[in-house]
């Protein structure tokens, strides 16, 4: 006996539509602003504890003063999100990558300002 051919029948395929999610504005500017807020602190935290590592290390006659500096600036890196709760600032509605950023930047400007402190115009 012969087998009977099968037809295939070619369903119709789903048409997927690409709909965008709603797009809110002012959250957006109010979160971006907020960031920028929590960037200026993570600044301002730079420069002082770069200012206090520097007076350590040029008023302490010892060679382990930088030890301390360095010490007291990874502390206060280590303590940001703690130091940014005291002022009223959620660091949770941050993303992870701008704090990250952030605590970067702080250590960054923290050691470097600690550098340029304790070198010849102003030490």
């Amino acid at each position: 006996m012969a087998k009977k051919k099968r037809r295939i029948v070619e369903e119709p395929e789903e048409e997927y539509e690409f709909t965008p999610t709603e797009f809110n504005e002012r959250e957006f500017i109010l979160k971006d602003i907020y960031g920028t807020k929590v960037f200026a602190v993570a600044m301002i935290l730079g420069l002082i504890v770069g200012i206090v590592g520097a007076a350590i290390i040029n008023l302490w006659d010892s060679s382990y003063a930088w030890v301390v500096a360095t010490l007291i600036s990874f502390a206060v890196c280590f303590g940001m999100k703690k130091i940014l709760e005291l002022l009223r600032f959620r660091p949770e509605m941050l993303e992870m990558k701008s704090l990250a950023g952030n605590y970067l930047l702080y250590l960054v400007l923290a050691l470097g300002v600690c550098i340029l402190g304790i070198n010849a115009p102003f030490a």
